[in-house]
């Protein structure tokens, strides 16, 4: 989970500031080099939206997939959920590694 800060600072605005400049220039000056890349990422996005006949599962519909159904376990699982499987053991402290003496301890 990322923290994003609760308030722009001075840099950042700075940062904003001339990247809305530089992307508004450079859409000035040439925009032929900004109509491709969005006609193909629009293409895209309507495909996708949008998918023609033949790519298309079946006639449209969803009438050739079938559907998994739940096992005998997975039932069985559901109606014994007032069970518990295994008794609750409390943790038990292993001690750790024995001290040597002839081992120097930072090493």
């Amino acid at each position: 989970m990322s923290r994003m800060p609760n308030r722009w600072n001075v840099w950042s605005i700075g940062l904003l500031a001339l990247l809305v400049i530089g992307l508004v220039y450079s859409i000035i000056s040439s925009p032929s080099a900004f109509i491709i890349p969005i006609a193909v990422l629009g293409g895209i996005f309507l495909l996708y939206k949008y998918p023609p006949s033949f790519l298309r599962s079946g006639n449209g519909s969803q009438q050739g997939r079938t559907h998994a159904k739940p096992g005998r376990t997975a039932a069985a699982a559901k109606t014994k959920t007032g069970k518990t499987r295994s008794k609750t053991v409390p943790f038990r402290v292993i001690e750790g590694g024995k001290e040597d003496d002839d081992l120097p301890k930072y090493h």
